[in-house]
């Protein structure tokens, strides 16, 4: 059982910054390709980002490319997502998947065996 738990949502205004944190539970992050997912009001969950196990390989969504930048920590058990020259449209509520034994990165939810409860992040325009 892995669990997660994100943090570091907030309000910022457009143009701002923040850092999303995701700590995992078990050494089997290690092992697990990790993603971060959100879900905006009235719209299905997307996929944003996505790394590999050793932290070499990186995918981002079009609308992210440029402005995110995903990260992990193996020593620390945690995936970082750190979000910068927000717009008002990232609003969401971000969350963070593990894919234990995928060491791969995965752009699809299905592909994820583990969620976090989920963030808020909220930017003003």
């Amino acid at each position: 059982q892995v669990q997660l738990v994100e943090s570091g949502g907030g309000l910022v205004q457009a143009g701002g910054s923040l850092r999303l944190s995701c700590a995992a539970s078990t050494r089997t992050f290690r092992s697990s390709a990790m993603g971060w997912f959100r879900q905006a009001p009235g719209k299905e969950r997307e996929f944003v980002a996505t790394i590999s196990w050793t932290g070499s390989i990186t995918y981002y969504a079009d609308s992210v490319k440029g402005r995110f930048t995903i990260s992990r920590d193996n020593a620390k058990s945690t995936v970082y997502l750190q979000m910068n020259s927000l717009k008002p449209e990232d609003t969401a509520i971000y969350y963070c998947a593990a894919n234990p034994g995928g060491l791969g990165p995965a752009r699809r939810q299905n592909e994820y065996g583990y969620w976090g409860q989920g963030t808020q992040v909220t930017v003003s325009s």
